[in-house]
């Protein structure tokens, strides 16, 4: 290893679209579209028959048939079969935590390169049986008789056949993740228009990207799509605001299926390495990732859900002496509208900032001009464990044109996470 730290090298991603959950890729599995996403990275960069150092990547729903995800993805690729494949799995946050890890070995020089990628698909969801029918059926499968394949059956009943879906529910609360941020949008004090009005301006945002050729080295058509597939370009403050709300019926609720991200199938990955690594196969360096952070809230006991990366970007600028403001564009993921103006109205609060961060005032204010330029989850969608890789690889290529700058990621996640990196281009 070295003794020295290196620069850790974003060389630039690519994904298939995004697709709402039941739709064009109701068909497709997590290996099918994670595969994709592989090849296109493949494709993008020349990477035929390259051994890589890792390809570390994951999928939040998951079937136990896919034991090694990322193995299995990067053998149905046409990258060498000698490169590893390591299967992670950290709720939304999960590719860009590969990309940190990825990193960090490049960092201290045990590798020179790696893919960090995502998939997630509710279209394909793993449904399972009861506890009671599943422990029948092992022991039907470990019985040497016939009299003991019978007895696994005794008292059976009907009711034990129900499927066990997965649930889309926090399970130390029992509360959806809509239902959380219902109750931080009630906190903060958020109104439904500035949700919607977020909502719209991620939908024109991205639509335009896509029109002006954004997207292009960054999207790889497959499947049917040629771009994401929830992207509404006439959306409008009234037709958001018609729209009921999902989370709760209660008078003071504010979330709809507007303001929040839609389920989502898709995948995206990113290419990181070395310096020495990159020049030594002639590819350009888009940004480094200069710093990351994880960090959680105690959302069991009233803290809000997902109001951990307003931690992990404090115990960050902390660790790297910048201020809030010393960025040229911040990417914050998009769970849903109401997160977004939760996040941005924290670190606005000098009693937050004070009580719970630690700080002695509040981080202040961005310029949302700066935001999420080309949209983000709201429009694009958000299958959980590829936004990471996605908001990577458009901060990189957003940072590469700007020919400088400094870009912020905040990802929040299930289980009150939050993870969040730095990205610059000198």
């Amino acid at each position: 290893m070295s003794n020295q730290m290196r620069r850790i090298a974003i060389i630039g991603g690519s994904r298939i679209p995004f697709s709402r959950s039941n739709s064009v890729y109701s068909e497709k599995t997590n290996l099918d579209m994670l595969s994709a996403t592989l090849q296109g990275v493949i494709d993008r960069f020349d990477l035929d028959d390259k051994q890589m150092d890792e390809v570390v990547a994951g999928a939040v729903t998951s079937h136990s048939k896919d034991w090694n995800l990322a193995r299995e993805a990067l053998l149905s690729t046409s990258l060498s079969p000698l490169t590893p494949g390591i299967t992670l799995q950290q709720a939304c946050g999960t590719s860009l935590q590969a990309a940190l890890m990825i990193g960090a070995k490049i960092a201290t020089g045990q590798i020179e390169c790696g893919i960090a990628a995502g998939t997630d698909t509710t279209s394909d969801p793993p449904i399972s049986f009861g506890r009671k029918f599943s422990q029948r059926l092992v022991k039907m499968g470990a019985a040497r008789s016939a009299r003991q394949r019978l007895a696994a059956f005794k008292g059976f009943g009907f009711s034990e056949l129900k499927p066990v879906l997965p649930a889309n529910g926090e399970p130390k609360t029992g509360l959806s993740m809509g239902q959380h941020c219902e109750r931080m949008a009630r906190e903060w004090r958020i109104p439904r228009e500035e949700q919607d009005r977020l909502a719209m301006e991620s939908h024109q945002k991205a639509a335009r990207a896509y029109d002006e050729g954004v997207f292009d080295d960054l999207v790889t058509p497959w499947g049917g799509l040629s771009r994401d597939n929830n992207i509404r370009a006439d959306s409008t403050m009234e037709k958001l605001g018609n729209l009921r709300t999902v989370f709760s019926r209660s008078p003071d609720a504010t979330l709809t299926a507007g303001n929040s991200t839609p389920l989502t199938d898709g995948a995206a990955s990113v290419l990181l390495a070395s310096e020495e690594w990159a020049k030594a196969h002639s590819l350009p360096v888009q940004a480094y990732i200069t710093a990351g952070r994880t960090s959680a809230v105690d959302f069991v006991h009233d803290e809000g859900l997902l109001m951990a990366p307003t931690v992990a970007v404090s115990e960050m600028l902390k660790k790297t002496g910048l201020s809030l403001q010393d960025f040229d564009y911040y990417e914050i993921h998009e769970a849903f509208a109401a997160q977004v103006l939760c996040t941005l109205a924290a670190w606005e609060s000098e009693d937050y900032c004070k009580q719970r961060l630690g700080l002695d005032a509040a981080l202040g204010s961005i310029d949302q001009d700066k935001m999420n330029i080309h949209g983000s989850s709201l429009a694009v969608g958000h299958p959980f464990a590829a936004t990471g890789a996605r908001i990577v690889s458009n901060l990189a290529q957003i940072l590469e044109k700007a020919g400088s700058g400094r870009g912020l990621i905040s990802i929040c996640t299930a289980g009150g996470m939050g993870v969040a990196a730095i990205l610059e281009r000198d």
